[in-house]
């Protein structure tokens, strides 16, 4: 299905109308089938000499059989399509079907995360900003990163504008909340990995 739709998409980009497309589609899937019959076809007489003349009467059969089986679906399929592919419309339906499952299943997924993830991380952590980016509700908070001494990248979990190069953190003599803060990771923007939430 994936497939078809991206030809169909194509041969659209090229100007191929949607009838043409539907045609070039269903000769190319019935001459699959052809090309898998051909081949078929030429295992006639291929049975192993070893086996004798009764396996090779039935390998010949066989090979008539699966022969046969595979034009007679080639031509009802040529036929039943009316020599058309499973239509562009048609598959935009399955695929629209497939969406709104996966949308479905997305909303399923974010009340979950709000309603049971979200209450269950700490303020001000890296934890609790990973879930709110996921929800989409990461807005608000500050943009600034830094690295710590093992070279991972720490984003700022703090409101956007709370930054105060004054109001220096509890351990330095100054009130919570005015340089960057993630986690246990306290930093201003005066270093030199120090991205500043102004910068971006």
């Amino acid at each position: 299905m994936n497939a078809r739709l991206k030809v169909f998409t194509l041969l659209e980009a090229q100007g191929v109308p949607a009838s043409e497309a539907d045609d070039l589609v269903a000769a190319l899937e019935v001459g699959a089938i052809a090309g898998a019959q051909s081949e078929v076809v030429e295992l006639d007489g291929m049975a192993p000499a070893s086996r004798g003349e009764v396996f090779a009467d039935g390998w010949d059969d066989g090979v008539t059989a699966v022969s046969e089986v595979l034009v007679g679906i080639a031509d009802r399929d040529w036929s039943r399509r009316g020599g058309r592919s499973a239509g562009a419309a048609e598959l935009a339906v399955h695929l629209a079907d497939v969406r709104q499952r996966e949308r479905t299943d997305l909303v399923r997924l974010e009340r979950f995360v709000r309603e049971s993830v979200l209450p269950r991380t700490h303020p001000h952590t890296t934890a609790r900003r990973r879930v709110l980016e996921a929800l989409g509700k990461a807005g608000g908070l500050c943009t600034a990163r830094t690295r710590n001494s093992d070279g991972d990248v720490i984003v700022c979990t703090l409101d956007a504008g709370h930054y105060d190069p004054d109001d220096k953190p509890p351990f330095k003599g100054g009130k919570p909340g005015g340089w960057h803060k993630a986690d246990a990771s306290i930093w201003n923007d005066l270093g030199a990995a120090c991205i500043p939430h102004a910068a971006l």
